[in-house]
């Protein structure tokens, strides 16, 4: 009697990585724009519609904080590193003369992991 071999995608369901997360990139995805985190610094942006990277974001180069609820009232609560699905994410950066900059964007749809080819293009 021969036993049927576990093929490659049976095996990577069966192992579980019990380990810290070493992956170094995500994608958040809003309705119009692809936010690509590498180490949790926005590396690029990308526009959904043309599937173009935009060279002149707000967002480049700015660290990501986390999510933002918005209360029924309107007042905005930062809720530090708990980016997720449903909530806006906020990114900023201290410049040099000590003004931090901020940008919060719509809803995230999705929280993905590029493609290799997708790192690869990102603008320098």
């Amino acid at each position: 009697m021969r036993v049927a071999r576990k093929g490659a995608k049976e095996r990577r369901a069966s192992m579980s990585y019990t380990g810290s997360e070493r992956r170094r990139h995500r994608v958040f995805i809003t309705r119009n724009t692809e936010y690509h985190v590498r180490d949790e610094i926005c590396v690029a942006v990308r526009d959904r519609a043309a599937r173009k990277f935009r060279p002149a974001h707000l967002a480049l180069h700015l660290k990501l904080q986390g999510a933002v609820r918005i209360n029924p009232n309107g007042v905005v609560i930062p809720e530090p590193q708990h980016a997720r699905v449903g909530s806006p994410i906020y990114f900023t950066q201290v410049d040099p003369d000590g003004l931090e900059r901020q940008i919060v964007t719509s809803r995230v749809e999705r929280i993905e992991r590029p493609e290799k080819t997708t790192v690869l293009e990102y603008p320098a």
